[in-house]
């Protein structure tokens, strides 16, 4: 294993997928030679002494619930649905039912063992506040082709977002690496010690200058945990109503952060059609708008 990067031989040690042996090395779970600040990247000399203390083994399994599904599209490869703002996507420990996963498994009865026990045909996700757009997979090649489609970045994706603060400018992009926050890891961050290139894409569609807030039309270039709620507040416009990187609480009526996933388009992976689909605001959403709306008028 000599020359090999950390993560690789970690993997081929511990029997476990590259992915999770990076997740243990970046949460400060691996020592080299004694030393907890290892790189993912690093290379391994002949004679290293490689430590491990993986986390506890929770086990869980999802299963079938009858929850309600607002499909948009759906064949035999796949399914495209409008995911409310509340809606967790999968299972996790502290959360092992309600999930967007469990009503999944109760819809399409095919979705056994496609992206893993806890994330059947799960191919991205949104966070439990976001509403809109997701898609599933519901065959494995279907899951490998969508998921290398997330990879190379052609999947179109489309965020509104409401914003505090006045953008500068009519439109922008925020070209900052995201990695866990250093002090803090549920929360993600641009001052990461070791980031991965993130890039998002803005513009304004409306101003509300009296209220200080602004709607904005969000295109993420790449696909990092928390990328547009991270990259939006350290550009100085935090998500209204978002508990992580803004000021949280309840804002203009919303009891969520005021972010909509209303774009969605790939490629088919069977036909090679061009799909795209679009949610439309959800009422919450709405309402915050129009009540936004009336303040600019009143004041």
């Amino acid at each position: 294993m000599a020359g090999q990067r950390l993560d690789q031989a970690l993997a081929q040690l511990a029997g476990v997928p590259r992915a999770q042996a990076q997740r243990w090395i970046e949460a400060g779970r691996v020592a080299v030679d004694g030393a907890s600040s290892a790189r993912p990247s690093q290379r391994v000399a002949a004679g290293t002494e490689i430590a491990v203390d993986p986390p506890d083994v929770v086990s869980l399994a999802a299963l079938p619930e009858s929850i309600p599904l607002a499909i948009l599209y759906e064949d035999t490869d796949l399914i495209v649905i409008d995911k409310p703002a509340g809606l967790v996507v999968h299972p996790a420990p502290g959360h092992p039912g309600g999930t967007l996963v469990n009503a999944l498994l109760h819809h399409c009865r095919d979705l056994a063992g496609i992206g893993g026990v806890l994330r059947p045909g799960i191919v991205h996700r949104l966070d439990r506040g976001t509403s809109g757009v997701l898609v599933a997979a519901k065959r494995d090649a279907a899951h490998t082709a969508l998921a290398a489609q997330f990879h190379d970045h052609s999947i179109e994706r489309v965020y509104l977002a409401l914003v505090r603060g006045g953008p500068g400018a009519e439109s922008g992009h925020v070209l900052h690496a995201i990695g866990r926050h250093p002090t803090d890891r549920k929360r993600m961050s641009v001052s990461a010690r070791r980031g991965r290139a993130a890039e998002t894409h803005w513009r304004v569609t409306r101003r509300f200058r009296k209220s200080g807030v602004a709607l904005l039309e969000v295109r993420p270039a790449t696909g990092r945990t928390h990328q547009i709620r991270v990259h939006l507040t350290s550009a100085g416009m935090p998500i209204v109503g978002d508990p992580v990187y803004g000021r949280g609480g309840e804002a203009f009526g919303l009891q969520r952060p005021a972010l909509h996933a209303a774009v969605l388009g790939f490629t088919h992976p069977t036909s090679g059609q061009r799909l795209r689909f679009e949610a439309p605001l959800p009422a919450d959403f709405e309402a915050a708008l129009a009540g936004v709306a009336r303040r600019e008028e009143s004041i």
